[in-house]
């Protein structure tokens, strides 16, 4: 059987003989020999240096919006391979659903990545963090945020449960970001992830060295580990707790995410009793939970917190539907369960489940046989769902994880006690709390919160559109505090300034400016003969600016304003009331009136770059405009955003509107698309 290949320093890689030609890697379903898989002879110290000296530079060049774009067309490419990688993922013993939440999953994530970067960051290479801090009364010392990319590797160290998802959620947000990867998945499943990135690399979309590949151990590739490198590590605590102290690591304050297993838990509100709606919610995800991926998830259901007089519906409820799911081979019609990944992982978790035994007893199913369809039950990695109930102040289910399709029913008898139940897990990745009733909801949530990485409330209202409590979203947060690993992925943006790092930059406006690409108040303008409202992209520059006005603000104004929108509040419209107001002391203009003014003042009416005004941003008015007050407006170009994939971008105006003494009335963002060309 053919050796895995790695891809390291710019080709691919395969070991000779190593340990007698690598370990065997076997069909969980089947038993029979997939690959086999090596790292020998592989030059870690080379592979970091390789990606640091050729992929970092690469990504670099790119702006945000070039690595989003990459990003899709990369996801567009593996979607064309979906059938290959399902074919492949079966031999994991995933099932058809197993492997759209691992394959589909992962593509969806270099999809909501790609169309975060394009929406959210800058078609820049650098960003900017936060708003501009004064530091000095003049205005001529100032401070701004910026994040950069690191200098390093972003390594990631994954579990065998999903050899797509995994890699792919870690590689969006550091690539977006721009630091290059090194992948290192767990062996049962490898053969899947190095198919994944055969794919990848031959499509020839990533610029070279932004992705490599090791199939095999990680030999000594810890040892090589500088400061400007970064570790993600998904698997077991204790793993998780050796890693994270490697001298290495320790001695250079490398960037370590950990991402754990957890004993997450599932609380039934008093109120979702038998017939109710979040009755039969609790005890469907509860199930799915259990079998999905055959319970080997990080976020699925260990402990399931149920009130004590519900303990028995829903122990016959769970039953029942767990008696409906078919163990056997994926491909096989009507197997609803597939097998665990490797005859070892069936063997940990009987292990585990002779801890919990002893502090429980079986509600439904068989740790040491079940019926199989399509395949030899012991051949195959095959094992029953077992659930348990259990004392719920006894420690076993709190500490031992049996990483399978296993969970526990505890039962609790008030809020205060569930709160702190659901607390002796130690930290976990995610809760979800079933419910109807909002105020249990709020109390549990804020109780819980502390414990987990994210929450999940389901009821009628939001359980058709919900994706489930064992479901990580790219937008949010993946992690959790404690025995989950205190560590953070995903999250959105999140998870791509985890790879850059945060400066604090002090100087004058002016270098801010040059340094962020953005125009910072204090800093030059252009006020030239051509408005620069008359500029393509290609001619525009920050800091080009225009002043128009005065226009003085008639009371008559005021007068047909309210009468035109309907806005007759008395501050417009009632003198003496308006007099008594201690902000006001008389009748004032609107301030959409103001603004309206504003943009009459310095608008280029005539057809031209300018395609659209589509939006203001962060609008504060500051000073009452009274009856004969003369406007003045400063309209600067802030930033500009080329749109790589159309024929237009986005320009940010800084809008000051002034009042007769020189003092800002409004100031807020004007929002315009722009052609890039002279038309």
């Amino acid at each position: 059987m053919a050796l895995l290949r790695s891809y390291v320093s710019g080709g691919w890689h395969t070991a000779e003989n190593g340990d007698s030609a690598g370990v065997p890697l076997h069909d969980a379903s089947t038993g029979e020999e997939v690959a086999r898989v090596s790292s020998e002879g592989i030059d870690f110290a080379a592979a970091l240096e390789y990606g640091r000296r050729t992929g970092g530079p690469a990504l670099r060049e790119l702006t945000f919006h070039q690595r989003a774009a990459l990003l899709k067309a990369l996801a567009s490419h593996l979607r064309e391979h979906r059938d290959e990688l399902y074919a492949l993922s079966a031999r994991t013993g995933a099932t058809k659903g197993d492997s759209m939440v691992d394959i589909d999953g992962g593509i969806g994530v270099l999809f909501a990545y790609s169309s975060k970067g394009k929406r959210e960051l800058p078609n820049d290479t650098v960003y900017v963090d936060g708003n501009v801090e004064p530091l000095s009364k003049g205005g001529t010392f100032v401070a701004q945020h910026i994040a950069v990319p690191l200098r390093g590797v972003a390594v990631q160290i994954n579990a065998f449960n999903f050899p797509v998802w995994g890699p792919l959620e870690k590689f969006a947000p550091a690539f977006l970001a721009g630091v290059p990867s090194l992948i290192k998945p767990a062996s049962q499943t490898s053969y899947l992830t190095a198919r994944l990135v055969e794919i990848i690399i031959e499509s020839g979309i990533l610029p070279e060295g932004t992705l490599q590949f090791v199939a095999g151990s990680v030999g000594d590739l810890l040892d090589h580990v500088t400061a400007q490198d970064l570790v993600s590590f998904t698997g077991s605590a204790s793993t998780a707790r050796k890693l994270r102290t490697h001298p290495a690591i320790v001695r250079n304050s490398v960037r370590f995410n950990a991402e754990a297993d957890s004993l997450n838990c599932s609380i039934l509100g008093p109120d979702a009793e038998p017939g109710t709606t979040e009755f039969d919610l609790f005890v469907k995800q509860l199930t799915t939970e259990m079998t999905v991926k055959a319970g080997q998830k990080c976020t699925a259901i260990r402990r399931a917190f149920v009130p004590a007089g519900l303990l028995d519906a829903v122990a016959e409820a769970a039953s029942a539907r767990l008696a409906k799911v078919a163990v056997g081979n994926p491909t096989a019609e009507g197997v609803r369960m597939g097998a665990l990944a490797s005859l070892e992982q069936r063997e940990e978790v009987r292990r585990s489940l002779k801890a919990l035994l002893d502090a429980g007893t079986l509600v439904f199913g068989d740790p040491e046989q079940v019926e199989v369809v399509g395949a030899d039950a012991e051949r195959g990695a095959f094992i029953s769902p077992v659930l348990l109930k259990a004392d719920p102040e006894r420690s076993e289910p709190h500490e031992v994880e049996a990483f399978g399709p296993v969970s526990t029913l505890l039962p609790y008898t008030s809020t205060e006690q569930v709160i702190e139940l659901a607390a002796r897990g130690g930290g976990s990745l995610v809760g979800s709390i079933v419910t109807a009733d909002a105020e249990f909801a709020r109390e549990v949530v804020l109780g819980v919160a502390p414990y987990h990485g994210r929450l999940l409330v389901l009821d009628a209202d939001d359980a058709k559109e919900s994706t489930g409590h064992g479901s990580p979203m790219p937008q949010l947060v993946h992690g959790g505090p404690g025995r989950a690993g205190g560590g953070e992925e995903m999250g959105g943006i999140r998870g791509v300034l985890h790879h850059m790092q945060r400066t604090a930059v002090q100087g004058s406006p002016k270098v801010l400016s040059t340094v962020t690409g953005r125009w910072v108040a204090g800093a030059p303008r252009t006020e030239g003969d051509v408005h620069p409202f008359r500029k393509s992209l290609a001619e525009l520059k920050i800091g080009d600016s225009v002043v128009a006005g005065p226009r003085t603000v008639l009371q008559s104004d005021v007068d047909h304003f309210a009468e035109f929108t309907g806005d007759t509040f008395y501050a417009h419209t009632d003198p003496e009331a308006a007099a008594a107001n201690p902000l006001f002391g008389g009748i004032v203009a609107h301030g959409y009136l103001v603004v309206s003014f504003a943009a009459g003042l310095f608008v280029s009416p005539e057809p031209g770059p300018v395609l659209a005004n589509y939006g203001l941003e962060n609008l504060r008015f500051l000073t009452p405009v009274k009856v004969d007050d003369a406007l003045t407006v400063t309209l600067t170009a802030k930033q500009i955003t080329p749109r790589i994939d159309q024929e237009y971008g986005e320009v940010r105006w800084d809008a000051d509107v002034t009042n007769s003494d020189g003092d800002s009335v409004a100031k807020y963002d004007v929002l315009t698309l722009v052609a890039k060309e002279q038309s």
